[in-house]
């Protein structure tokens, strides 16, 4: 088939329409996504830059659920050994109050029921020591918790190491099952129990301090993360985004810039059948 003439008018006006649509159809795909970079062959180093950008905020992103896991598990710990504390302090006044009472068997019903509290103490100890978990990690059952801060990891991260919070040489917190509490030999168990009590708030005192310690980790980590997330994907947006308003205003100009292409097209193509007319 012949190739068809056009007239150097009409090729130079189809010539800019088409480019004219060219520009609608980028125009309208970037008021569409939102971007003036949707592909490599937009811009090839401004997409690869802001992929890298977007990849690395993706992974700081889901570091941001493992931190918060660390600070919801210090925070359970924490608020158990404040309540563990208030318990042990009744429990060192029971004992201190049986210690006090004369040791004759007439009191010994009185050092009894104290005994009775004491040990009821020392089992909502136990019982909300055991409840101080969060997500299956509990840092007052001896375990621990290793939060990852990096986008790889190993790269940066926190040990959050429990411990065993029970009185005694053994560490645990167990409710006192003798009953020689009474008479001149129970004088020697409470003066132990109380001494347990007393090294096992020290022992809490000195715990809550690093729960406090690796909190504060957790919250400046956490913030630190949120930040490099705001500034990575701030970075990639300005890549890649497009002005909303300039390319509203472009494609209002081409629009118009279209419709005087096709009344150009058209005047070419009236004075192509004027010259038409002359030769008939």
């Amino acid at each position: 088939m012949a190739n068809i003439s056009l007239t150097a008018g009409i090729r130079s006006n189809l010539s800019s329409l088409q480019s004219t649509a060219s520009l609608l159809t980028r125009t309208q795909e970037r008021l569409g996504t939102g971007k003036k970079v949707n592909s490599a062959v937009d811009d090839p180093a401004s997409f690869f830059t802001a992929q890298s950008l977007t990849n690395r905020s993706s992974d700081l992103s889901a570091r941001l659920d493992g931190i918060t896991k660390g600070v919801q598990t210090v925070k359970a710990a924490d608020t158990a050994i404040t309540g563990i504390t208030s318990l042990l302090k009744q429990a060192k006044s029971k004992a201190n109050d049986a210690r006090a009472l004369s040791t004759e068997t007439d009191y010994d019903d009185d050092r009894s029921a104290l005994m009775d509290q004491f040990n009821n103490l020392m089992t909502q100890i136990s019982e909300m020591a055991d409840d101080a978990g969060y997500d299956g990690i509990n840092l007052l059952n001896d375990e621990t918790l290793t939060v990852e801060f990096g986008e790889k990891i190993g790269s940066s991260s926190l040990d959050l190491n429990g411990f065993s919070t029970t009185l005694g040489t053994t560490g645990g917190i167990e409710a006192e099952s003798e009953s020689d509490w009474t008479g001149t030999a129970g004088n020697t168990a409470i003066d132990a129990v109380i001494k347990d009590i007393e090294n096992s708030l020290s022992n809490l005192r000195t715990e809550s301090k690093k729960m406090a310690s690796n909190l504060s980790v957790l919250t400046t980590r956490q913030d630190f993360t949120k930040s490099m997330v705001s500034v990575l994907t701030t970075g990639s947006d300005a890549l890649t985004n497009a002005d909303m308003n300039e390319e509203s205003a472009n494609l209002l100009s081409l629009n118009t810039q279209q419709s005087l292409g096709i009344n150009s097209l058209s005047l070419a193509s009236q004075q192509a059948q004027s010259v038409l007319q002359l030769l008939q």
